[in-house]
Parts: structure tokens; C-alpha cells; sequence
């Protein structure tokens, strides 16, 4: 992808041998606009610390900063600095898919070298955004044998008791599924092991911020634990190595630089309100670009999806895993406008079609009843593309061949599953992974998979990941309630695309809602699933439920379904108008000309929308409104004039409603302007 102008400016001051740390003033840095400032200085226990302010008010008091290298050597500890680099920067990048087409990346940056008494050299790597602060180390290379990493002693210190989400996993080794609850500060344990992002508020009104990650390496995952001493805040942990339990990474010396090796980022996303943080594109931002320079065959859009209604086909006899079936959902997302259909767990010889591993199974070659050439050849000439599901087992030895194999068949894009592990070897594997899929011109969606790090700017044919409590938790369970549903934009979207699984048509109030496995039922109205098309982010949209959920009894569309034939999945600019975690969220998207609305709510709410942000002219508006019943859609049309500037919703219990907002086109704008109508 071609970087577009920049413009930057670096300053280099060394200080070889300056006093020491405690004794020098305070190192300060502050974001472009100056409303965040980070400093860096020493403790009494003689450990660096950093702290941020915002708008003169402390966010982080003073943290500790450091890593405990092999044998429990604690790095950062009686440190002097040795030299200290500025440098600021302000360059606009192009995304193939996300929440933006481009990105600012405008930062300044402080580059510090702390010398211990052995001459070791630990760097701290601290970037002001004005969304945001990112820090990170720059380990030193051993003289001799392994760079190894027991824990990372970065700490996140709370001045007060926040109000926060988090969402305790209690341990590693999961697919990091579950509910962000809210928990005040000081209820967090040293027992909890705690994913990203750790979203808190400073209080109503004021600032909300989210501890998170970028850039993960050849490293270990992040986690969050509440502090040992008692005191508010959080510590980190890193996800421990399966042959080596008390080691986190180990790092062969002819694999770190001569200048050191680079930690992930530790990000602060920053914003004056909750949805400031959806709109920021820090996280991938922070992320190497990408090395492909042909990215014209990376395309994201939606797909139908057999396994979430147990591969539902009722005009086809015998429905499951075989070439009618899976026809004829081919010829579903062809009828609905839809770009691909993914072949979920089953299709290949040997897979159990339950997610267990089996390794006799050969993910090359399809099971009897499924003609796979025949099934892409049809798929071609109805212009849909083909995904096929992987566990990652069986991928993993033979990668590449696998890959191949793939690309000569004609298949586009590969689900990979049930990783469930964020370790150093994992997050290896993940990278491997990236690049032989881009080499092969394959697009990838993760599941089993850990959190987003913004991986996707690097290999932009990364276009979605699991690591979300999503859709499928309705084929057994209670736990996807509208409120839950409003809380994921808030929390894990802020990390990146979220593979949720949206678009069930089966919709019910959460009172009448009942565990179906094979024609699973959604808590909501369908126009909450509609907004979730515009709200949640993700390259690949699922389309999730059967092809007869889209029609109505007469043969067509069933209410709501002509919506998700419009809704794109790639966008050039992203709006959060209004929203509260848990609560509501009103999101605006804007693919070429065209706004897309979504708003999305747990309780019965009216919302008055604010288009101030819409260039003035007359708008043709399209709504889907929530009608008297969950099944309900009301589509209505509205001519919206250049001087209307506010637009009222009125949303039902777990409702929502979506808007489709076209501008009058050049030439008939250029007529009207003159006076002929």
C-alpha cells in the first residue's frame, strides 16, 4: 500500500553520562494538542515510574516501569540516563478495511536510555497521541545465551477509584469469551487475571480511557491483574510459555537486534467520551505497514454461513454437509447480495463436525457428499466466493501446501479455529500464518483466537477475529442479552474487527427468549441485529442464520432483509454520535457518498440525532424502525433538507434502527442549484 505525504521531524540529544535519574527533573511529553501530558521519573524504591495527566488532572499516578529478565533479575532498577531522543511525527496512512480509509498518525515521541550499574541498557519508548499514549521497551541483547523474559513489572497506578469494565478470564489458555462487567477499581484482585482492554472512567462527563495492546511480536500476550500491595490500579502479567511455565518469552540472542529487541506496545486509549475510543484507529496505527503492495484482491464484505443454524436448508432433502445444501446457500447469498459463503466444520475428510481436532483428518480433500470443485464453480458463476474452516492443527504442519492447495481450487478465504492460546509460540504461529495466507492471496477470519493487536494494518488479508462472547452463545445459552450487546462496542471493538456473527432473523424479547441449537433465537428486535451490521466492525460480516430466515411466506424478502443487501462491510469514515457502555450507541459509517446509521439500545429510549457532521444538502433517508413486534421492521423514507439538522428515534426494548443516507447525485444537485426542476 502506498504511504501517502507526510511530513516529520526528529530531534537527538545525548546525554552520555548523565546523573542519575532520581536526581534529574522530570522527563515530560506532550501530545499534539498538549491536553495530554506523560512524565517519566524515578521513584523512592528506584524504579523509573511514568504518570499521565489530561487537561491538568492526573489519570495514571506515578507507575512502575521495568522487566524481570532470566534468574529474577529486575531491569530498570538504579538505572542513569544514558541519552534521551525526541522526535515527532505526522504521517496519514491508507487502510485496505477498518473503521477509516485513512489514518493519522500524528505523535511525539520520547526515546530514553536508562544504563544499570552492569551497563545494561534498558530502553522506554514513550509516544503521545491526542488519543492516546503508547509505551514500550527495548530490551538489551544478552552477551551470551537466550533473551528470557520472566514478567513485565509495568504498572497502571489509579489516583482514584475508576468506574470500569473488565472482563476476568481467571486464567490462560482460553478464547477469550465472556462478559466486560463493570467493577470499580478497587474490586480488582491480584488474583484476577484480567483481558484487554480494561475500559474505566474517571468519572460522568469526564474522561474515559482503556488500557490495551499493539504490536504483539514474537512476545507474549498482555493481561492485568489488581496490585498485590492493595493499592488502586493494575499490574501486568504476560501469558506464560507452554514448555517453560515461569518464562514468558525466550528469545534465541542471534534473533534480538544489536540494539535490542522491542517490546509490544502498552497503550492508553484516551477520549472525552466513550465513543472517542471507537473512533480512534490507534491500535492498528501503532502496527508496522503493511509489505504487500498488491492488496486489490483483499475485499471485504458479508457471507452466508451454514454451521450457526446446523447447515438449515428446508427445500433441500436431507440438508447437512453435502453439495445441495450447500448450493443452496450459495445461491441465498447470491439472492441477497451477499460476496461469499463460508464451509464450516465437516466439509473435509476426517473432521468431526463438533470443532474437535482429529489428526487423521485431511483438510485438502472433502468429505464424499461434498463435490468441492463443483461448489466453487457454481459459487464462481453466481459471483460469490468461497471460505473453507480449519482447525489449526491440522493446518499448521503443512501450511504452506495447505495454502496452495487452496488458492488452486479457487477458494478466497480460510476460517481458522480454536487456537485458544496467546503465548509466545502462538503469537508466532499467528504471524507464520498472516504472511503464508497473504503469499497466497487468502483472506483470513479467526476464531479460538485472542484479542485483537492490529495485526490487520500489516496484513490487511487478516479481516476479522473472534475473541468476542458473539451469536453463537445463543445456541445454548442466555448470555447474549441486549445490554451485553451494547457493551461490546465500548470494549472489545475498541481493539479491532470483532467477528460477533450477526444477522439472526429469529428475533424475540429476552422474557419470551428460549435455547434453540439448530434455529437459534436472538434477544432483541431485528432492527437491533440490522444495526449491529453498521455498529460492529468487522472486514467479514456473517449473515448468520438460514436462508429461509430471510424470506417471508411468500416467496420474498422478509422484513429488514433489503437492508443487508446495501450495508457494506469496508468504510471511509467512522462517527460515534452518542452512546453509553451497556446502555446505547448510535454509530454512523460513511462508505463513497453514502452515510449508514446504527443505533442500538437496551431499554425503550427515544434518541435525537445530531447531523450537524452531514455536508449541507438534501439527503434521501431510508430507515428501518423497530414495528410492534420483534419481527417487525417499518421501513420508511424521509427527505431530509439541507437546514434539518436533528432527527428523533424512538427505539424499543432492545431495539434499534438503522439509516441509509444518499445525496442527491452532482448533476441533479448542479440543477436544482440553478433553479430547474
Amino acid at each position: 500500500m502506498p504511504r501517502l505525504p507526510h511530513t516529520a521531524v526528529a530531534v537527538l540529544l545525548g546525554l552520555a553520562c548523565a546523573p542519575a535519574f532520581a536526581s534529574t527533573p522530570p522527563l515530560r511529553l506532550e501530545s499534539p494538542d498538549g491536553r495530554t501530558v506523560v512524565t517519566l521519573a524515578t521513584q523512592g524504591d528506584g524504579f523509573p515510574a511514568w504518570a499521565v495527566e489530561r487537561d491538568g488532572q492526573p489519570l495514571l499516578a506515578p507507575s512502575p516501569l521495568g522487566v524481570q529478565l532470566g534468574g529474577n533479575e529486575r531491569l530498570g532498577y538504579g538505572t542513569d540516563v544514558a541519552a534521551v531522543r525526541r522526535a515527532e511525527s505526522d504521517a496519514t496512512w491508507e487502510l485496505v478495511a477498518g473503521k477509516t480509509r485513512q489514518a493519522r498518525d500524528h505523535y511525539r515521541q520520547l526515546d530514553v536510555d536508562l544504563a544499570d550499574t552492569q551497563g545494561r541498557i534498558l530502553g522506554v519508548v514513550v509516544r503521545a497521541y491526542d488519543d492516546g499514549i503508547a509505551l514500550r521497551y527495548r530490551l538489551p541483547r544478552p552477551t551470551k545465551g537466550d533473551l528470557v523474559v520472566q514478567q513485565d513489572l509495568t504498572g497502571f497506578l489509579f489516583p482514584h477509584d475508576y468506574a470500569c469494565h473488565a472482563l476476568n478470564l481467571g486464567r490462560f489458555g482460553t478464547s477469550h469469551e465472556g462478559e466486560y462487567d463493570p467493577i470499580d477499581a478497587s474490586r480488582l484482585r491480584a488474583h484476577h487475571l484480567v483481558d484487554l482492554p480494561l475500559v474505566c472512567s474517571t468519572g460522568a462527563g469526564t474522561t474515559t480511557f482503556a488500557i490495551a495492546e499493539a504490536e504483539l511480536d514474537r512476545y507474549a500476550a498482555l493481561y492485568l491483574a489488581g496490585r498485590g500491595d492493595g493499592r488502586l490500579g493494575v499490574e501486568a502479567r504476560l501469558s506464560p510459555r507452554l514448555d517453560s511455565p515461569q518464562v514468558a518469552v525466550r528469545l534465541p540472542r542471534d534473533e534480538v537486534a544489536a540494539d535490542g529487541h522491542l517490546t509490544p506496545w502498552r497503550v492508553l486509549l484516551i477520549g472525552d467520551r466513550p465513543g472517542a475510543l471507537v473512533e480512534s484507529s490507534l491500535i492498528s496505527i501503532l502496527n508496522p505497514p503493511t509489505p504487500l503492495q498488491d492488496t486489490a484482491w483483499i475485499r471485504p464484505g458479508k457471507a452466508a454461513w451454514d454451521w450457526w443454524s446446523a447447515s438449515r436448508a428446508p427445500d433441500v432433502t436431507d440438508a447437512g454437509m453435502n453439495t445441495a445444501t450447500i448450493i443452496r446457500y450459495i445461491d441465498h447469498a447470491a439472492a441477497l447480495g451477499l460476496d461469499y459463503m463460508l464451509i464450516d466444520d465437516g466439509w473435509y475428510v476426517g473432521s468431526s463436525g463438533d470443532g474437535r481436532y482429529q489428526p487423521d483428518a485431511d483438510i485438502t480433500r472433502a468429505v464424499p457428499a461434498l463435490d468441492l470443485p463443483a461448489v466453487i464453480g457454481h459459487a464462481r458463476q453466481r459471483g460469490i466466493g468461497i471460505w473453507l474452516w480449519n482447525h489449526w492443527k491440522s493446518l499448521e504442519p503443512r501450511m504452506d501446501a495447505v495454502f496452495a492447495r487452496y488458492r488452486e481450487l479457487g477458494v478466497q478465504g480460510v476460517k481458522v479455529d480454536f487456537m485458544e492460546r496467546d503465548d509466545q509460540e502462538m503469537v508466532a504461529f499467528i504471524h507464520r500464518m498472516a504472511r503464508s495466507a497473504a503469499q497466497h492471496r487468502l483472506m483470513l477470519d479467526l476464531h479460538g483466537m485472542y484479542r485483537p493487536t492490529g495485526l490487520e494494518r500489516t496484513w490487511p488479508n487478516l479481516l476479522t477475529s473472534e475473541g468476542v462472547l458473539g451469536a453463537e452463545y445463543n445456541k445454548w445459552s442466555r448470555r447474549i442479552t441486549p445490554e451485553h450487546n451494547l457493551t461490546l462496542p465500548f470494549t472489545r471493538m475498541l481493539l479491532g474487527p470483532m467477528d460477533y456473527t450477526p444477522g439472526g432473523f429469529r428475533n424475540v424479547a429476552p422474557e419470551h427468549f428460549q435455547v434453540v441449537f439448530d434455529a437459534p433465537r436472538v434477544m432483541g428486535t431485528r432492527a437491533h441485529q440490522l444495526a449491529m451490521y453498521v455498529v460492529y466492525e468487522s472486514g467479514l460480516q456473517m449473515v448468520a442464520d438460514s436462508p429461509d430466515a430471510y424470506l417471508d411466506g411468500d416467496g420474498g424478502l422478509a422484513p429488514g432483509a433489503d437492508f443487508l443487501r446495501l450495508v457494506p462491510a469496508r468504510w471511509d469514515e467512522t462517527r460515534v454520535l452518542a452512546g453509553e457502555i451497556g446502555r446505547y450507541i448510535v454509530v454512523a459509517r460513511r462508505s463513497g457518498r453514502d452515510w449508514y446509521i446504527g443505533a442500538m439500545t437496551d431499554q425503550p429510549r427515544t434518541l435525537e440525532l445530531d447531523l450537524d457532521f452531514l455536508p449541507a444538502a438534501d439527503w434521501q433517508a431510508t430507515l428501518w424502525l423497530d414495528g410492534d413486534a420483534p419481527t417487525d421492521v417499518r421501513r420508511v423514507q424521509e427527505r431530509l433538507d439541507a437546514d434539518r439538522r436533528r432527527l428523533g428515534l424512538e427505539l424499543a426494548a432492545g431495539g434499534g434502527a438503522v439509516l441509509h443516507l444518499v445525496p442527491p447525485s452532482p448533476r441533479i444537485a448542479a440543477t436544482e442549484a440553478a433553479g430547474v426542476r
